[in-house]
């Protein structure tokens, strides 16, 4: 028997990353028909897309846009719907990372230089050329060479999307998973080749986790301290993960993003992080379905 409500798993979506949340929305259904809720998936093809009867719960699976930057959320709190994760504005706040490093920034969390990117932005080398509403790292380039500026810049202005341009810092790429605001172990993500890229996050054999990721006591304090900062400076809620690098000149731990709606596939940090701390994926998909409900009675 179980005590969660009736549930309806919303996946797939309308945004880039749709084949993700199909991985996503399936892992999750069935990890919580596993503790004997009831559970049916409904695949999100359209914005308008009709919503199951009101009794259900809806566990969000969608990532990217109407997933992740409060446009699905703020319809259903218009119509009184339960739901997982944070609230609309957190969301928006979150997946907008021009806005989301002004919540930074004044919460004195640590962000690369950067800004918005125009065809007239003019920025020293290293830099990180990106969308400010994407996830997945789609759309993303490094830019460490001059050879390397012209393919960047051409493929920034063929995505039609907003950019932005952040000074590339080297370091190790760490993510840090939230649960109810608090830290789950750091994981180190170490790919096999380029940099953590879509593919190498969902192909696998791309890249290697290591999770405790292999940190001093103090270094490990201030990149959990950095995510729980972000998390709270954007008002997230229930869980979220958030990305950093920690800067090979040993200086402090840059946040580069947080995600709202992790990915929860086979391949994805969230649920490694979860089950590193002890808790299996069908309960961590439990805990979140209750918490959201203690967000939002």
């Amino acid at each position: 028997m179980t005590s969660l409500p009736p549930i309806t798993v919303l996946k797939g979506g309308i945004s880039s990353e749709r084949e993700v949340s199909l991985r996503s929305g399936a892992a999750v259904a069935a990890a919580l028909r596993s503790l004997g809720a009831s559970v049916e998936e409904l695949d999100v093809t359209a914005s308008d897309f009709a919503l199951p009867p009101v009794e259900r719960f809806l566990f969000i699976g969608l990532h990217g846009t109407f997933g992740e930057d409060g446009q699905l959320q703020k319809r259903l709190e218009a119509e009184g719907r339960r739901y997982s994760g944070s609230g609309p504005e957190s969301c928006r706040l979150a997946f907008d990372k021009l806005l989301a490093r002004e919540r930074f920034i004044r919460a004195a969390v640590r962000v690369a230089r950067g800004a918005a990117w125009s065809t007239e932005t003019s920025w020293s080398l290293p830099y990180v050329l990106k969308p400010v509403a994407d996830g997945s790292s789609v759309g993303v380039s490094l830019v460490r060479m001059p050879a390397e500026e012209a393919g960047a810049r051409a493929a920034a202005l063929a995505s039609g999307k907003r950019m932005m341009i952040e000074d590339l810092i080297q370091g190790r790429e760490l993510t840090v998973g939230l649960l109810d605001g608090e830290p789950l172990p750091v994981i180190e993500m170490r790919p096999k080749e380029g940099f953590y890229d879509y593919e190498n996050k969902y192909t696998p054999g791309r890249t290697e986790h290591l999770c405790p990721a292999p940190l001093t006591a103090a270094e490990r304090n201030a990149v959990q301290d950095a995510a729980v900062k972000a998390y709270r400076a954007v008002d997230a809620a229930v869980y979220g993960r958030v990305d950093v690098i920690l800067p090979a000149d040993g200086s402090a731990p840059v946040v580069l993003e947080l995600n709202s709606l992790p990915g929860m596939t086979d391949l994805s940090l969230l649920p490694e992080a979860a089950a590193a701390a002890g808790i299996p994926f069908p309960e961590l998909c439990r805990r979140i379905v209750r918490l959201s409900l203690e967000a939002r009675p």
